[in-house]
C-alpha cells in the first residue's frame, strides 16, 4: 500500500472559455478567399491557468462567403447583336474608350501608317494643281501603281503592313487564354466559331481601312483632281478591282498567320515578333538563296513574294518570278491559310471555360 501523499492525483480538468474568444465578421472588408485558423495551444507549464490559449495574431478577422450559381431565365439577344457586340469590341476600341484597350503607341502607329499610305494620294493631287505631266505620270493611277500601293515591297510591305498586322494581332487571343477572359464569352451562348470569325473580322477590318480604304481614295482622287470621264473609269476599273483583290488576300494572309500565332500563345511579344519573322525573314532567306544559288523555290515558303507573284498576274504587271507559274504561288497562299486557320481552330476549340 502505497501512502496517501505518494498516490498519484489526477490532472484537473481543463475548460475552455469560448467567450474569451474574440470572433468578430467586418462586414467591409474585402472578400478575399482566404481565412485564418488560430488553434488552442498548451505546455507543460502554465496549464494551471486552466482556459485555453489562442495563438496571438495581428490578423484577426476572418472571411466567410458563398458562391450560388443562379440560372438565366431573361431573354437572351439574338446570335448577331452578340456577334456584333464582340466585333465593336475591337473595331470601336481603336477610336474611342470603353472598349478593348488598344494602347496609345498602337493607336499612333495606326495614324501615321495611314497617313502614309496616303502619300500617293498627295502627290496624285499635287501635280493635278501645278499641272504637272511628269510629276503624274510618275505618282497617277496606272497598272504598276496600283500594285504597289497594296504590295509594294518598300515601304508598304516591309515597313506598314506587317507591323501593323503584328501590332493587331498580339494579344487578340492570347491575352484571353493569359487572363481567362474565354470564360466571359464562352459561358455565354457564343460558339467558338463565332468567337474565332468576330476576332478575324476585327484584325481585318482594321487592316482594311489602311490597305484598302486608301486605295479607294488614291484611286477616287485620280478621278476628282484630273476629271476623268467615264471611257477612263471604263478602261481602269477593272484594274483596280484586281488590286483590290490583292490588297483582300494580302490581308486574309497576314491575318490567318497572326491570328494563327495569337492562338498558340499567352502573350503578344510572341505573335507580333513570329509574324513579322515569317514575312521578312522568309523574304530575306528567299532572296539569299536565289542569289547564290539561282533557284527561287524557297519563294514559295514567302508569304510576300506568293503574294507579289498572285498581285503580279491579277493585274498584270511585269512578273519578277520567272522559274515558275503564278498558280504555284495561289497554292502555297491557300496551304498557308489553311495550315494557319487550322491551327487557330484546333487551338480555340481546346479552350476552357477558366484561366488556363
Amino acid at each position: 500500500m502505497m501512502d496517501s501523499e505518494d498516490e498519484v492525483q489526477a490532472p484537473a480538468p481543463i475548460s475552455i472559455e469560448l467567450d474569451s474568444l474574440d470572433v468578430s465578421y467586418d462586414a467591409q472588408a474585402p472578400v478575399k478567399g482566404q481565412g485564418r485558423m488560430d488553434a488552442a495551444w498548451g505546455s507543460s507549464q502554465g496549464d494551471e491557468v486552466n482556459t485555453a490559449q489562442v495563438a496571438p495574431s495581428k490578423d484577426t478577422t476572418g472571411f466567410i462567403f458563398e458562391q450560388v450559381y443562379q440560372p438565366w431565365n431573361g431573354t437572351l439577344n439574338p446570335r448577331w447583336m452578340r456577334n456584333w457586340a464582340i466585333l465593336r469590341h475591337h473595331v470601336a476600341g481603336i477610336f474611342r474608350k470603353g472598349h478593348r484597350p488598344w494602347s496609345i503607341p498602337t493607336r499612333l502607329f495606326l495614324v501615321v501608317v495611314f497617313i502614309a499610305s496616303l502619300a500617293d494620294v498627295g502627290l496624285t493631287l499635287l501635280s493635278a494643281l501645278i499641272g504637272s505631266a511628269d510629276l503624274h505620270s510618275v505618282w497617277g493611277v496606272n497598272r504598276d501603281n496600283l500594285y504597289g500601293h497594296v504590295l509594294g515591297f518598300f515601304p508598304r510591305n516591309v515597313l506598314y503592313f506587317p507591323i501593323v498586322a503584328a501590332l493587331l494581332v498580339g494579344g487578340v487571343i492570347s491575352e484571353d487564354r493569359l487572363h481567362g477572359t474565354s470564360a466571359l464569352y464562352f459561358s455565354r451562348p457564343i460558339n467558338r466559331f463565332d468567337y474565332v470569325m468576330m476576332k478575324y473580322l476585327s484584325v481585318a477590318i482594321i487592316q482594311a481601312m489602311i490597305v484598302l480604304l486608301t486605295l479607294f481614295l488614291y484611286y477616287f482622287a485620280e478621278i476628282v483632281s484630273m476629271g476623268r470621264g467615264w471611257a477612263w473609269i471604263i478602261d481602269t476599273f477593272p484594274l483596280f478591282l484586281a488590286a483590290f483583290a490583292g490588297g483582300t488576300l494580302l490581308i486574309i494572309t497576314y491575318t490567318s498567320i497572326g491570328l494563327g500565332l495569337s492562338s498558340v500563345s499567352k502573350g503578344k511579344f510572341f505573335p507580333g515578333i513570329g509574324l513579322i519573322a515569317i514575312v521578312l525573314g522568309s523574304k530575306t532567306l528567299a532572296i539569299i538563296v536565289s542569289q547564290l544559288f539561282d533557284r527561287e523555290i524557297l519563294y514559295l515558303l514567302s508569304p510576300y513574294d506568293c503574294l507579289a507573284h498572285v498581285g503580279q498576274a491579277l493585274i498584270g504587271t511585269e512578273p519578277t518570278y520567272d522559274q515558275y507559274s503564278w498558280t504555284w504561288s495561289l497554292a502555297s497562299l491557300v496551304a498557308m491559310n489553311a495550315l494557319s486557320l487550322y491551327v487557330l481552330s484546333s487551338r480555340v476549340s481546346s479552350m476552357e471555360v477558366t484561366r488556363e
